[in-house]
């Protein structure tokens, strides 16, 4: 029986998950669930995940929710290559583990703020755009682009060494999430993580763009909501 995964590629860890997948050959079911339609809190899905978010999946009856979880699970199951989920140097599982703890209220949460209130906010309740809002998450989210540089980079080719690994994957689809909103330059300022962000598209390879068309979407949509909200001369 086919892993059953259940995503909305408009949500970071899913797009990571995704990727993940795809990447190791581990065969699945996808199901959409459209967070922006609100079917994450309908009771079909609500029977299945009771938190009401995304990603869950389905293993022969056996449910697990949380992307960090699920990538752990998925790794140990179908034992896939050490770098991407490290189990056998308890000194780089710990540096992995590391960032995957830390990216929670640092780049994610930040991250997602801006876009939040650059997008998702305005559009549901139909207000402005809180600039204080952007300003102050776009500061938090500069100061953890810095931290991905020098701590968890620090002259590495990835995140937690020399090879691709779930870290990558996860940090890359945070960032992504600020081209939805047009904010990219919040982490291409910083040039090492620029080139870090190049570097884990390239390894990826076809899968970036299947994973975020949705982004580039959603980035179009915002760029014509600002052309037109430009004074006409």
């Amino acid at each position: 029986m086919a892993l059953k995964y259940y995503y909305d590629l408009m949500s970071q860890p899913c797009r990571a998950l995704y990727i993940f997948l795809k990447m190791n050959n581990i065969p699945f079911e996808g199901i959409q669930v459209a967070l922006r339609n609100g079917e994450n809190r309908q009771d079909w899905y609500t029977k299945l995940n009771p938190f009401q978010r995304v990603p869950t999946i389905d293993d022969g009856g056996f449910v697990l929710t949380e992307s960090i979880a699920i990538l752990r699970y998925l790794s140990e199951k179908h034992n896939i290559p050490d770098h991407w989920f490290p189990r056998k140097d308890i000194v780089k599982q710990a540096r992995h583990d590391e960032y995957l703890h830390w990216q929670h209220w640092n780049i994610r949460l930040n991250g997602s703020m801006v876009f939040q209130h650059l997008v998702v906010i305005p559009r549901a309740t139909r207000s402005t755009v809180d600039r204080k809002q952007v300003e102050k998450f776009s500061k938090a989210t500069k100061s953890s682009v810095n931290h991905i540089d020098s701590y968890f980079l620090n002259g590495k080719n990835y995140l937690c060494g020399e090879k691709i690994s779930v870290a990558d994957l996860l940090g890359l689809c945070e960032l992504q999430q600020l081209n939805a909103c047009c904010m990219e330059k919040l982490y291409e300022d910083n040039e090492n993580v620029r080139q870090w962000v190049k570097r884990v598209i390239a390894n990826i390879g076809p899968l970036y763009e299947e994973s975020h068309v949705i982004v580039h979407r959603v980035r179009d949509m915002v760029q014509k909501m600002n052309a037109a909200d430009q004074p006409k001369l």
